[in-house]
C-alpha cells in the first residue's frame, strides 16, 4: 500500500499556493495584458474613435470570457477536493 509522507504533501501544497499567489499577482500588477477584443469589435471601435465605448466593450469580453473559466476551475476544485478526501 502506497502513503504520501507529510513532508512532501507539504512541499506539493506550498508549490500549488505558490503559484496562485504569482499568477493571481500577475493579473492584477499587468492588467493591460489581460484586455481583449474580438476582430470585429475592434475594427468598430477604431472608426468610432470612442475610447469610452471601447473600454466597456474590453470590460464586457473580459467578464464574459472570466466566467467560464471560474466554473470550470470551481469544478475542478469540488472534484479534487472529493478525490482527496
Amino acid at each position: 500500500m502506497y502513503t504520501k509522507s507529510s513532508s512532501s504533501s507539504g512541499r506539493d501544497n506550498f508549490k500549488i499556493k505558490y503559484l496562485v499567489l504569482v499568477l493571481t499577482l500577475s493579473f492584477l500588477l499587468f492588467p493591460n495584458f489581460s484586455e481583449a477584443q474580438c476582430a470585429m469589435c475592434r475594427a468598430v471601435l477604431e472608426s468610432e474613435g470612442s475610447e469610452a465605448a471601447a473600454k466597456g466593450i474590453n470590460n464586457g469580453i473580459v467578464y464574459l470570457m472570466a466566467v467560464p473559466y471560474l466554473l470550470v476551475a470551481g469544478l475542478f476544485f469540488f472534484i479534487y477536493k472529493k478525490m482527496k478526501a
